[in-house]
């Protein structure tokens, strides 16, 4: 249902999530390539969710809520890129709420009950989602994406671990060789930071041929 958007002779669907852990910088890219694109660009509302304070000081007791709470705010706003049917640039495609709920499982902040429930919901939104044609997802490291989330400081992240951060990574990796297999993924050395228009333009330039996963380094 997205539509096919003009980029000189070429043609090419452009429905692109930014993914990537905490801090990585999808918002920054987000809007480079929106501009580069000349397409909207959609964002999390961060700071309109009012369960985030509270999953933070008390994870076991509001992992579940949150995540419901995300799954719900992120399907509305899949839905509302898919009706658009215009191209579009996502901060966070609603494929990755599933890392954070496996995430959160294995850790013991979620019941297995939760988790399955989780799931469910999640598999029956799936009959009404369009998948993103590409996936561009920013590598950075635990350790650079907390010196990030430092340098911001949204009162409500300062409660963010390493470990925390370490084990999202880790689920990052499974969840992008799972996703590759569905949606071509460009991944994209962002361990400093780069101009991101730049970064954008060169995004634009690979997006035409990319399969599975490719990858740009900068330097």
């Amino acid at each position: 249902m997205t539509t096919e958007y003009v980029v000189g002779q070429q043609h090419l669907n452009t429905y692109i999530a930014i993914s990537g852990i905490i801090g990585a910088g999808k918002s920054t890219l987000a809007t480079a390539l929106a501009r580069v694109l000349r397409c909207p660009a959609y964002f999390e509302s961060v700071g309109e969710n009012p369960i985030l304070p509270k999953f933070y000081a008390d994870q076991q007791r509001y992992a579940f809520i949150l995540q419901v709470h995300l799954l719900n705010k992120r399907f509305a706003q899949q839905q509302q890129i898919i009706w658009s049917r215009l191209p579009a640039v996502q901060d966070r495609s609603i494929y990755e709420d599933r890392v954070f709920a496996k995430m959160l499982t294995d850790s013991g902040k979620m019941s297995t009950d939760e988790f399955n429930t989780y799931c469910e919901l999640f598999d029956n939104m799936m009959h009404f989602m369009e998948r993103p044609t590409l996936i561009v997802h920013l590598d950075v490291t635990p350790e650079e994406s907390l010196r990030r989330i430092r340098l911001r400081e949204r009162g409500c992240e300062s409660g963010i671990t390493l470990e925390y951060l370490q084990a999202l990574h880790a689920g990052y990796e499974t969840f992008l060789a799972e996703i590759s297999r569905k949606i071509p993924v460009i991944r994209v050395d962002w361990a400093k930071w780069h101009d991101a228009e730049a970064v954008a333009a060169a995004i634009k330039l690979k997006m035409e041929n990319v399969h599975n996963i490719s990858s740009i380094k900068l330097e």
